[in-house]
């Protein structure tokens, strides 16, 4: 197959043609893909749910390969339960159906669209939990090694929205592994909107059901949960993650803030690693000067989250980064701050 429009495979609906397309609907289909992109120097382009892809116009001159393998297993010790995910699984598919088997540990990331194999990749999280705190290892193809590897969860690197297979091609992840504790309440409860929306304090463990759904209204109200009858969800998700800054630099965020807003507008702040201090990457970009809508073109910011940059019906690749380089610029230019983009971007930079 030739020419293949990357732009139906993603939910941006965004980017040109790849050379050729490969469908893998097994572990051994996609090593076999693989290995055959690499024996031939063939540039490789793993696809699955496409929600986290910005694909240039010009498209892949290589081989998309669409991972296409399906699979759980399930073993049980106690009150904890072991689930092996093939790559390929829809990721909401599998905590919708972890919340149905009263299975807890994954629930505040309902609604995220993708495949399973991709959430280590940036270490995805929501509402107070993150994959990398269930799995336990994952499976993988080792390009340079030519082999399958098992990698435990200390040798995944993981961070905030990152992991050693973030910016590297050489792990295929081909399954993981993730422990879940049988129950039928979630874990407690972390994030102060997520116990607002449920009704109950922080710490709390209401229902596994409740919790899904509480997680799919908020997301819903941002544009973040996929749907045909949503045009702010047709995008990448967070186009930025929220930053990071050592003290001193969010001591001068907090000071371009008070003379830019006024003393009483302080930048949000939650604790991070090593002393360090995250801050709101939505907020800097709204006090920047760009509110929820803004652009008038085919591209814009969605109309519910300012993280979110959306398609609006012909837009293009280009459009999209000239859009997201003027937000990245105008928060440098207002608080000093360089944001940091969230999805994978092919063939183009920002």
């Amino acid at each position: 197959m030739s020419a293949v429009p990357l732009a139906e495979l993603t939910t941006l609906r965004l980017g040109g043609p790849a050379r050729r397309l490969v469908e893998a609907g097994s572990g051994a289909d996609l090593i076999a893909a693989v290995s055959a992109a690499d024996r031939g120097g063939e540039p490789l382009l793993l696809v699955a749910g496409g929600s986290n892809l910005v694909v240039a116009d010009a498209g892949f001159d290589g081989v998309a390969v669409r991972v296409r393998t399906r699979g759980v297993e399930a073993a049980r010790a106690g009150d904890r339960v072991r689930l092996t995910v093939a790559a390929g699984e829809p990721w909401d598919e599998l905590v919708a159906r972890c919340v149905a088997d009263g299975l807890a540990g994954i629930e505040c990331l309902s609604g995220i669209p993708g495949s399973a194999g991709a959430t280590p990749v940036q270490n995805v999280g929501a509402y107070g939990q993150e994959v990398a705190r269930a799995l336990v290892s994952v499976r993988a193809y080792d390009r340079e090694a030519g082999e399958t590897v098992v990698l435990d969860r200390g040798r995944c690197g993981f961070g905030y929205r990152s992991s050693a297979f973030r910016g590297s091609a050489r792990f295929v992840i081909l399954e993981l592994t993730l422990e879940l504790e049988a129950t039928s309440t979630a874990r407690p409860v972390a994030y102060a909107q997520l116990a607002a929306e449920l009704g109950v304090e922080a710490g709390a463990r209401p229902p596994l059901g409740a919790v899904r759904e509480a997680v799919l209204a908020l997301r819903r109200a941002k544009g973040m949960v996929v749907d045909p009858a949503d045009p702010d969800s047709v995008s990448a998700g967070s186009f930025f993650t929220n930053p990071i800054l050592d003290a001193a630099a969010f001591a001068e965020l907090e000071r371009r803030a008070a003379a830019r807003l006024g003393a009483g507008n302080r930048p949000p702040a939650w604790p991070a690693p090593g002393g360090a201090v995250k801050t709101s990457a939505a907020w800097l970009i709204e006090r920047a000067g760009f509110g929820r809508g803004y652009g008038a073109g085919a591209v814009g910011v969605s109309a519910k989250h300012t993280l979110a940059l959306v398609n609006r019906g012909g837009g293009t690749t280009t459009e999209l980064l000239e859009l997201a380089r003027e937000l990245r610029d105008g928060v440098r230019a207002a608080f000093g701050v360089t944001l940091a983009v969230e999805p994978t971007l092919v063939g183009v930079a920002l």
